[in-house]
């Protein structure tokens, strides 16, 4: 018998979890809401638990593979600035967005009640509240760690991030020797969290429905509406990205006509949403890149970098994400504050493995960077899947972009 899907898998979960929140929750039939509530903290503890290795695992092979001769450099140069640009550009339409429709806002107050989020504890609010415009200076204070262990065990990702690329960037300056054993070592932890977050994303079915069936049987159908906003403005951050930020530098730029370039890519593209994996669909861009004309001297360089460090759509997600459960609770997030969930949201894209969900770990980091309690997670995990999708198709489709741009540019050179 054929083996379900991953993502149908999870589909038929969050199908189920409505009817089963309903008569199985508090005042049902029979009251598993402790079940529920025991499913969904144990996948939420598993996503947690795999959060720090695979951050450092992913940037620091990313950094150290990059190749050092000096067209290489050239090109990597180029093919960075491209990826920071997008990434910074799909994470500002995102929260233009959200600010200006405000999704966690229903008839004018706070959706907190409506979506059963778990009241904030004075703790929280009080480190919430203390942070504004003075935060950015802090910003660039954990960066660099006084200890990075420390670091570490509390999660603190903004230092553990700096620490990562600037250790890539000096493996790549070692001796043969030194450089060779630190390269295996990395590559060879990057693969086992990989394998431990497949691990983690085939518990993820029972994961979401016990999160969203504990949902529903707190709030019924009086999440939906709240919940539908908020997808409605990633849909349309999403697509404006596309057909509007990317495209424009793919024409102008990379003097490549969209409508003809989407039309090369499509298969490639259809592939990402169906797998949500940038690393599954790489085999299929490098092909319809090289139809598109891209050479391959530019698109095997520039294509496995950007699976690994450019997820435009994730970073927008996750940017989105943060915001509405933000003014779900109620509280006025300043632009110090904002310039956090940008710069957080920007540097944990990098560092996403090109696997299905894996953005869920780094909305954790930016929910703890920001203040608020990683719980409030579950609430978005009923649209996740098939936004899940739609955000990798995006991802895929701004790598392509680059290696049109990079091979126009380089052709110049």
């Amino acid at each position: 018998m054929k083996k379900i899907a991953l993502h149908w898998q999870i589909l038929i979960a969050l199908v189920l979890s409505v009817p089963l929140g309903l008569f199985f929750g508090a005042d049902g039939i029979v009251d598993f809401t402790g079940v529920f509530n025991f499913m969904g903290s144990l996948f939420l503890n598993a996503l947690k638990m795999i959060v720090v290795p695979l951050i450092i695992s992913a940037i620091i092979t990313g950094v150290s593979n990059i190749k050092s001769e000096k067209g290489f450099a050239r090109m990597g140069g180029k093919t960075i600035l491209y990826y920071l640009s997008t990434s910074f550009l799909a994470i500002l339409t995102g929260l233009v967005l959200v600010n200006l429709f405000t999704p966690g806002i229903i008839d004018g107050v706070p959706a907190k009640d409506v979506l059963a989020l778990a009241p904030l504890t004075a703790d929280q609010l009080e480190s919430i509240s203390g942070k504004g415009t003075s935060e950015v200076y802090a910003i660039f204070l954990r960066m660099v760690p006084p200890n990075i262990f420390k670091a570490a065990s509390e999660g603190q990702m903004l230092g553990l991030i700096t620490f990562s690329l600037v250790f890539g960037f000096f493996i790549r300056k070692l001796n043969e020797n030194y450089k060779t054993v630190q390269l295996n070592f990395w590559n060879g932890i990057y693969d086992v969290m990989l394998g431990i977050t497949h691990l983690v994303m085939r518990i993820a079915p029972f994961g979401v429905l016990g999160l969203v069936a504990l949902t529903v049987s707190e709030t019924g159908f009086d999440s939906i509406m709240p919940l539908l906003k908020f997808a409605l403005i990633v849909v349309v951050a999403l697509l404006f990205h596309v057909f509007v930020s990317t495209s424009f530098i793919l024409y102008s730029i990379g003097k490549v006509k969209p409508v003809v370039f989407l039309k090369i890519m499509s298969r490639a593209l259809l592939t990402a949403f169906s797998t949500s994996s940038s690393s599954a669909t790489l085999p299929e861009t490098i092909e319809g890149v090289t139809r598109a004309g891209v050479p391959k001297k530019v698109s095997s360089f520039v294509l496995p970098l950007g699976a690994t460090i450019n997820m435009d759509g994730t970073a927008l997600y996750e940017c989105v994400a943060a915001m509405f459960i933000a003014q779900a609770y109620g509280l006025e997030i300043s632009f110090g504050m904002q310039l956090v969930v940008v710069l957080v949201a920007l540097l944990t894209s990098i560092g996403v493995a090109g696997v299905p969900s894996a953005s869920l770990v780094a909305i954790v980091i930016i929910l703890k960077a920001i203040g608020l309690p990683d719980t409030a997670l579950g609430l978005i995990l009923v649209v996740d899947r098939p936004l899940d999708m739609l955000r990798t198709a995006v991802n895929v489709w701004s790598d392509s972009c680059g290696a049109a741009v990079i091979a126009a540019t380089e052709s110049d050179s």
